[in-house]
């Protein structure tokens, strides 16, 4: 039963890193994307507002399951201090990775002129943070993180403030801002810690779950996806609180879905969060206990997110530009610098189907790497260095 209990939270983590991918491939590639917004209703088309809205679901499902993992951790060792030493030395580990190895990932620029805080530094700065409240009980904990998700868009009636200490501060904590350091340097806050945080305590406290028998984690699965999936609905029809982008009718009515669905990220809505962990929940709910060879392959990412996440980012940049010198740019063409890829301008890209072709050359070369490391990782427990990658 153990063996099957993760299978279906592998199966997830893999599956959300899988479709992360067409994200990023997108961002380096497309040939439209330095100039279109995928989700601008005026512009966009089905298709690519598709294959933005689905990467949606990527980023807090991974960081719910970092709470579901932190939890079931922590019981397997039954050391407190060991697991209070293990999160915050893991946390500090990912923000210095988020500004080092990934950030030399996505842009490719040996003079670091852009930082981006995302998902991996605030994932980061959630461990840290767990560290400390970890050992309170299931209830507050789960008011917690019911406050920052259900509070977190009040905060948008806060003015802006004006001292750049606690503008950092804001942006740090609370809404994605944007800040020079010097003169050719940026650093960019996109993913604040505290409603990114409130997502990882709600894995945190589902984890909870995978300690009871499977008839009761099922009824309890059913609960929390059916109540997130009719909140999402009901609160996004009323249409007053939970997401400052507004939903409203457009010219057809399948448009008016995409406006519906088309909720805020950065940072993530009430409604954004309601609606994506519906859908963690649900997949949850439909995998528990089971397997199957479509489990076991996508379980094989789900097992070393952090060693598919590193690897993949370098892999999409290089194929980049492997692209830009074959459709005939030279080294002098490439525009580094902040936030920069290093794409020329104008000319260079493919199309929305050849970043699907892409995407699936880079997963499937990734997986018997994948493969690898999981059965290394499995094989030396006593490796403990192992467990931050």
């Amino acid at each position: 039963m153990k063996h099957n209990r993760q299978q279906s939270i592998d199966f997830l983590r893999g599956l959300v890193m899988v479709i992360m991918a067409i994200d990023h491939i997108r961002d380096l590639m497309l040939t439209s994307e330095i100039t279109q917004d995928p989700t601008d209703l005026a512009s966009t088309t089905p298709s690519l507002f598709f294959t933005r809205w689905i990467t949606h679901f990527c980023a807090p499902t991974f960081v719910f399951l970092s709470g579901v993992s932190a939890y079931l951790s922590s019981r397997k060792h039954h050391d407190w201090e060991a697991t209070k030493r293990f999160l915050i030395t893991r946390g500090l580990w990912l923000i210095l990775l988020e500004f080092t190895i990934v950030g030399f990932g996505i842009w490719f620029d040996i003079q670091f002129r852009s930082f981006l805080f995302q998902v991996i530094g605030s994932i980061g700065m959630g461990m840290i943070l767990l560290a400390f409240v970890f050992k309170l009980s299931p209830k507050v904990l789960a008011i917690i993180s019911l406050v920052l998700i259900f509070g977190h868009n009040a905060l948008g009636l806060v003015p802006a403030f004006e001292n750049p200490v606690l503008k950092f501060l804001w942006a740090l904590f609370i809404s994605p801002n944007l800040f020079p350091i010097g003169s050719d340097h940026m650093i960019m806050v996109m993913y604040p810690v505290l409603p990114w945080f409130g997502i990882m305590l709600a894995g945190f406290v589902v984890g909870r779950l995978y300690e009871l028998d499977p008839l009761a984690r099922k009824k309890n699965l059913t609960t929390l996806f059916s109540f997130t999936f009719i909140a999402f609905i009901v609160i996004r029809a009323v249409n007053i609180y939970g997401d400052p982008r507004p939903w409203s009718v457009q010219e057809s009515p399948f448009f008016t879905i995409l406006s519906f669905v088309n909720t805020t990220k950065y940072a993530p809505s009430l409604l954004f969060t309601l609606m994506t962990l519906s859908f963690a929940l649900g997949i949850l709910l439909l995998t528990d206990g089971k397997e199957t060879p479509l489990m076991r392959f996508f379980g094989v990412y789900g097992k070393v997110p952090l060693f598919y996440y590193l690897f993949h980012w370098y892999i999409i940049h290089s194929l980049t530009l492997i692209m830009v010198f074959m459709q005939g740019f030279t080294w002098e063409s490439l525009e580094f610098g902040v936030f920069k890829f290093g794409r020329p301008a104008i000319g260079s890209g493919v199309s929305l189907g050849g970043v699907y072709l892409v995407w699936i050359g880079v997963v499937l070369s990734l997986f018997p790497l994948c493969l690898w490391y999981g059965k290394y990782k499995a094989s030396h427990p006593e490796k403990q260095w192992l467990r931050y990658l």
